[in-house]
C-alpha cells in the first residue's frame, strides 16, 4: 500500500556529503519505522539505517555510524539521510523501506537514488 520514492543521490567526491531523502505515502506515515539500505554492484542488499516512527531511536549499521545521521519529518511523510565523510566504499544504489521494530525491512521498496563516491 505505502508508495516510496528515493532522492538526492549524486556523484561527490570523498570527503564530501550529500543528502537522501524518501517521501512515503500513506496516512500512516508516523507511525512506521523507517530504514534505509543499500545495494552495491555485486553486493547483497544491507542495512544503513533505521529511525521509529516517533524519530526518538535509531540505528546504523557499523559502517556508516558516526558519519550518517537518518531524521525524519512526519508533517511532511519524508525520511531523511545525511551522509557525510562519504567513501568510496558507501557507492551504491540507497533505497527506503518501512522496517519492523527490530529495524528489518518488509513491504515495498522505492525505486532507489544512486549514490557514487570517487576517489
Amino acid at each position: 500500500q505505502v508508495q516510496l520514492v528515493e532522492s538526492g543521490g549524486g556523484l561527490v567526491q570523498a570527503g564530501g556529503s550529500l543528502r537522501l531523502s524518501c517521501v512515503a505515502s500513506g496516512r500512516a506515515f508516523s507511525s512506521s519505522a523507517m530504514g534505509w539500505f543499500r545495494q552495491a554492484l555485486g553486493k547483497e542488499r544491507e542495512f544503513v539505517a533505521a529511525i521509529t516512527g516517533s524519530g526518538g531511536t535509531t540505528d546504523y549499521a557499523a559502517s556508516v555510524k558516526g558519519r550518517f545521521t537518518i531524521s525524519r519529518d512526519n508533517a511532511e511523510n519524508t525520511v531523511y539521510l545525511l551522509m557525510k565523510s562519504l567513501k568510496p566504499e558507501d557507492t551504491a544504489v540507497y533505497y527506503c523501506a518501512t522496517v519492523t521494530s527490530t529495524f528489518t525491512p518488509f513491504g515495498p521498496w522505492g525505486q532507489g537514488t544512486q549514490v557514487t563516491v570517487s576517489s
